[in-house]
């Protein structure tokens, strides 16, 4: 990665301009035994659309709040990134009722009505699939993303010193994430580009958004990211581990 990058967003367009078909994130939830792998340009598009959708659609912008009340997933790493392209604040696990946006997953829909702005819900079903009934209040994620332009350009300038997300009551910009995701990647044994770590630590906190998407990314590696790890055996995991060339774990 360069040494002038400032954002998480500065770190996925470096990432691209570099190899852009290696894999970057690849998922298990080892609930319903789904795996996914998103390359760099593939996790780079979905990331495209669902700033264009936050900031068209949503008309998110610099400085709102994006209440994510999602679980460690893909396409929770997508919206981090997509709110760090836009500007907006992604807020893990925050108030919906003091969020502009709120993007909810299937289990927290009650929850998140307390939004008084947009709110997006994922179905978190295998492939992006839609919720088979669209909640009431919600817009479908997987309805509305596929149909954004693949090229996202913000409106306003994104300042690296302007809060950029809040987890477990810390509040980051841009620039300390990049900071602290590069200062952390040693102890995760993340020693640059062809790192692969497994992790199956929650989003909820600094360490698990962590080790599930931005130091990997800020050393040029890729994460293997297990939602469910708990209900596989040791057998399994070693095996996931050999066979996704895994080189550091956390779990």
């Amino acid at each position: 990665m360069n040494a002038t990058d400032r954002t998480p967003a500065d770190l996925l367009r470096s990432a691209l301009a570099a190899d852009p078909g290696r894999p970057l994130v690849t998922f298990y939830d080892d609930a319903t035994g789904e795996r996914v792998e998103l390359s760099v340009a593939t996790f780079a598009n979905w990331v495209a659309k669902t700033a264009n959708l936050l900031q068209g659609d949503l008309s998110a912008g610099p400085g709102d709040r994006v209440a994510l009340l999602l679980p460690a997933h893909w396409q929770t790493a997508v919206w981090l990134l997509a709110c760090a392209s836009v500007g907006a604040v992604a807020d893990v696990a925050g108030d919906p009722a003091a969020a502009d946006v709120v993007v909810s997953g299937p289990d927290s829909l009650e929850a998140a009505r307390a939004c008084r702005g947009e709110r997006v819900a994922l179905a978190l079903r295998p492939l992006g699939g839609r919720f088979p009934q669209p909640p009431a209040g919600f817009a479908d994620y997987a309805v509305e993303v596929p149909g954004q332009g693949d090229r996202f350009a913000p409106f306003a300038p994104v300042d690296a010193e302007e809060p950029a997300l809040i987890v477990a009551g810390a509040e980051l910009s841009g620039a300390e994430v990049v900071e602290r995701a590069r200062a952390d990647a040693p102890a995760l044994d993340l020693t640059g580009p062809g790192s692969r770590l497994l992790s199956g630590l929650s989003y909820d906190t600094w360490e698990g958004l962590s080790a599930g998407l931005y130091a990997p990314l800020a050393v040029g590696g890729s994460v293997v990211l297990c939602r469910n790890l708990d209900r596989v055996d040791g057998e399994v995991l070693a095996r996931r581990i050999e066979d996704e060339r895994v080189t550091a774990a956390r779990h």
